[in-house]
């Protein structure tokens, strides 16, 4: 079992880097036309990094296209007792006030997410895992929070795949611990291609 998994891991670090380095050069012109829609749309940087938790509990920066207003923290700072209650509950909030016009379209296709290619290549994250988390979300894990993230964070994960927005936190929690306890190459594969539906589709979006 334990020489299964080595090699699951070679191999899954090796497709990490190759297709992070592919998807940098074939989504490159993807990437300058969203670089300039943000431009054109509001003030400040196109790419930012918000530092989350990821394997075994370390910190790293996460790349993302701005899909918020400049002063986003500002406007989090005026919303409502119901607002940050919502927040406060699934860590995502419906109709986001701090949300550009062009921020809600790359969130609702998830393009928002496309830089997380850097950190792929750059060995933070895998294309498939749990997606990285704030040092506030490591009290929803609990006890589980050990066994999810023993595995490097995704791009994309058994959540991601299975719903995104629609399930709750709790459900959440659940599909990261069975993807750290059953992950393979087939399941890797699944989650991929299940993605890619779900995205089309629109299942889920945030």
């Amino acid at each position: 079992m334990l020489e299964k998994r080595r090699v699951y891991t070679f191999i899954k670090t090796i497709v990490d880097f190759i297709g992070s380095l592919l998807g940098l050069i074939v989504l490159s012109p993807v990437f300058l036309i969203i670089a300039i829609l943000i431009r054109l749309d509001s003030k400040g940087p196109i790419i930012f990094g918000h530092t989350r938790v990821g394997l075994n509990g370390q910190k790293f920066k996460v790349y993302k296209f701005r899909t918020m207003v400049p002063n986003a923290k500002e406007v989090f700072d005026n919303f409502t007792k119901e607002q940050k209650a919502e927040f406060e509950k699934n860590f995502k909030l419906d109709n986001d006030p701090r949300i550009t016009k062009i921020g809600g379209g790359l969130r609702r296709t998830s393009l928002d997410e496309l830089p997380q290619l850097f950190n792929i290549f750059k060995g933070d994250m895998s294309i498939v895992g749990p997606r990285p988390i704030t040092e506030k979300e490591i009290s929803k894990y609990g006890s589980n929070f050990k066994k999810a993230f023993s595995v490097k964070s995704g791009l994309t994960g058994y959540w991601q795949a299975n719903g995104r927005s629609d399930t709750t936190y709790e459900e959440r929690v659940k599909m990261d611990v069975y993807y750290a306890e059953n992950r393979s190459l087939l399941l890797d594969t699944k989650i991929i291609l299940k993605t890619f539906v779900s995205v089309i589709k629109r299942d889920g979006a945030v």
